[in-house]
């Protein structure tokens, strides 16, 4: 079970600051990663770039999420996505609160839903956390 927001509120202290900061950091992150791979697209991957951010950044984040239950910018924040049983994601649940993010970005109504329950339920958990049961923490030292 992860920690209880009652008992242990250090867990979730500025969670919803730190996933911005780490999205912001991700994003960059992406950018760059689609401009290195553009020269390979003999340039043509200019025409398409956004659908190149969206693709290489699902992949950055299932395979972020995979092998480590955060993406390198929520590394650098301190945080982890934890299950509803405390264990760190797997690779199915990786992708699912990928595609969940990646719905809930499209659908702007849906986004802002997830801003809103971050920023006032106890475990700050966005729409595809609470449908997955996951949370985001601070990272256990």
């Amino acid at each position: 079970m992860t920690p209880d927001p009652d008992t242990k509120p250090q867990f979730y202290d500025a969670v919803p600051t730190k996933r911005l900061v780490a999205w912001i950091l991700d994003m960059i992150l992406i950018a760059v990663l689609c401009l290195i791979i553009v020269p390979f697209t003999a340039f043509t991957g200019l025409f398409f770039f956004p659908f190149l951010m969206l693709v290489v950044g699902f992949l950055y984040r299932v395979a972020t999420l995979a092998g480590g239950s955060a993406t390198w910018g929520m590394r650098l924040m301190s945080l982890e996505i934890r299950r509803g049983d405390d264990r760190p994601l797997d690779g199915t649940t990786a992708f699912l609160h990928t595609l969940g993010y990646s719905v809930s970005f499209a659908i702007p109504v849906l986004q802002l839903i997830s801003i809103v329950l971050m920023l006032t339920s106890a475990r700050r958990q966005g729409l595809t956390d609470m449908v997955l049961g996951t949370v985001a923490l601070n990272k256990r030292r």
